[in-house]
């Protein structure tokens, strides 16, 4: 998916994005700035910052003396982080609408970020490795480097069905145009990046070949009760969102419905969003 798509996507999922925060991207946020170790006086580059389930724990760790730099491409996110940030009067996090793969560390952060942090963001890089490793590349020597990314299984079985209601709908419209196919498929999913790092020995080599050291990786068990609110927020606030692209908001209706339904045929009672938390230091 390009730059554009992404953003495109984030940009129109931010109220459903948020709406999972409290029990998906929060607890990985606050595991994930608990793993790097943070220090009072810290500065911290947060690549792919969404409303920032990881800049606002992690601008708490370094206090006033520290910063945080919240990136991320979906200002509609960012201006959430913003308001968060604000109510909880953490004046050291910058929250920055700009491109992972192009940011430059300001001259004020020496010879480089003391930590950097990256939480389900690394599979929507453009070059998972080389975006990456050039994100690394601005910080020091020593620093913390940290990502999380879902475990092997978690989200298939809430996946699946998801993705075959969306095939339903996508057979029903190629007598008429064999064009449309929404971008995220059962078959796109087995071809995701997310593929190479969803074990903790794939994750802890990926990292390894990224310049990094001391890699430690450790399971973050996360089962999440499904209700029809979570079930339809976690679609429309995160990559999933993309298998509904070129339905109208009636067919997206039709789409919901039927979910909602293969999910209680199949008794998928809760969804399981295990996510790895990896740490490791920048090699010198």
């Amino acid at each position: 998916m390009s730059d554009s798509r992404i953003a495109e996507t984030f940009q129109s999922t931010s109220e459903y994005f948020d709406a999972v925060t409290p029990v998906v991207w929060g607890p990985a946020g606050q595991a994930l700035t608990f793993a790097l170790g943070l220090t009072t006086g810290q500065s911290v580059l947060d690549a792919c910052a969404g409303s920032g389930a990881s800049a606002l724990p992690a601008g708490r760790a370094v206090g006033p003396s520290g910063v945080v730099h919240a990136i991320d491409l979906a200002d509609d996110l960012l201006e959430l982080g913003r308001a968060k940030a604000a109510a909880s009067a953490l004046r050291n996090i910058d929250f920055v609408c700009a491109d992972a793969t192009e940011w430059e560390a300001p001259g004020a952060i020496g010879d480089g970020y003391d930590a950097l942090a990256c939480s389900y963001g690394i599979f929507f890089l453009p070059d998972m490795e080389a975006n990456f490793a050039r994100l690394v590349g601005l910080v020091r020597p020593g620093g913390r480097v940290g990502v999380t990314v879902w475990r092997e299984g978690a989200l298939e079985e809430f996946g699946r069905a998801f993705f075959e209601v969306v095939e339903e709908f996508a057979s029903a419209r190629r007598p008429e145009s064999h064009a449309h196919r929404g971008p995220l498929s059962a078959e796109d999913y087995q071809r995701h990046p997310i593929r190479r790092v969803e074990t903790a020995a794939r994750l802890s080599t990926w990292l390894e070949h990224a310049r990094c050291t001391s890699v430690q990786v450790s399971e973050l068990s996360n089962f999440i009760p499904v209700t029809a609110d979570f079930a339809w927020n976690l679609i429309l606030g995160s990559g999933f969102r993309g298998g509904l692209s070129g339905y109208d908001d009636a067919t997206r209706e039709s789409i919901r419905v039927r979910f909602l339904e293969l999910l209680t045929a199949r008794g998928v009672d809760f969804v399981d969003a295990t996510t790895l938390v990896a740490t490791g230091e920048r090699a010198s």
